[in-house]
């Protein structure tokens, strides 16, 4: 086809498949929860801007960015954990519309005390990771993009190993198969419900992070704006 620039092609779609890798980070936050406890966390969105948005605010007040990441960590914990025991665990056993009106309500009120407690202006998260792009035959592939995309798979390498080799891994599968027969079994799902909610706070910074510090200029866009 005359006109038909491959090149710029190209870069839109590698763009898009490392954009998607992290967008799974997302989606791993929404099934963790949902297979678990049945739930479908609509806040999930809120906590990771409440994540990103503490991060960026603790750093902009001087905390060394690993202390930053130390003390957003153990909020997002916190968080998660008041999350499941305060709102979710009194609805267990309630129909689906009514876990649905909860998640949504509750993003909303994540969202409205972020800004309450860091403001509403507009932060630059810099996570000190040049964004220069590198060329492979003539196709410019962004550095942010592919350590991004790294960090999500080892991410999911690390979920995918918890799951299958450990006691609380084996724990989850069993309680996301078959809720009533694993507690018959003794698991405790009080328990399992607030550490997989601690594992999706822990997603939800991740990738907060990495969705904040990753556009500084949209790709691909020729590395000019």
């Amino acid at each position: 086809m005359d006109g038909f620039d491959y090149q710029f092609f190209i870069e839109v779609l590698v763009g898009g498949l490392l954009s998607g890798v992290m967008y799974s980070l997302v989606a791993i936050g929404f099934v963790l929860i949902y297979k678990t406890s049945g739930v479908l966390n609509f806040a999930q969105g809120a906590m990771l801007l409440f994540a990103a948005l503490t991060f960026v605010s603790l750093v902009e007040r001087g905390f060394p960015s690993v202390l930053a990441f130390g003390v957003t960590l153990g909020i997002m914990v916190i968080l998660a954990i008041g999350i499941e025991r305060a709102v979710l665990r009194p609805l267990v056993n309630k129909p689906p519309m009514t876990l649905f009106m909860a998640t949504l309500g509750l993003s909303y009120m994540i969202e409205g005390i972020a800004q309450l407690i860091w403001g509403t202006q507009v932060h630059g998260l810099d996570l000190g990771i040049d964004d220069t792009p590198f060329e492979v035959y003539g196709v410019l592939i962004s550095t942010f993009d592919l350590f991004a995309a790294g960090v999500a798979g080892l991410l999911v390498i690390v979920l995918t190993a918890f799951f299958r080799f450990t006691r609380v891994g084996l724990a989850f599968r069993a309680v996301a198969d078959d809720q009533f027969a694993a507690y018959a079994t003794g698991l405790r799902l009080p328990r399992i419900w607030a550490i997989v909610w601690t594992a999706a706070g822990v997603v939800a910074l991740v990738a907060g992070l990495l969705w904040g510090g990753g556009w500084a200029c949209s790709f691909p866009c020729r590395w000019s704006c």
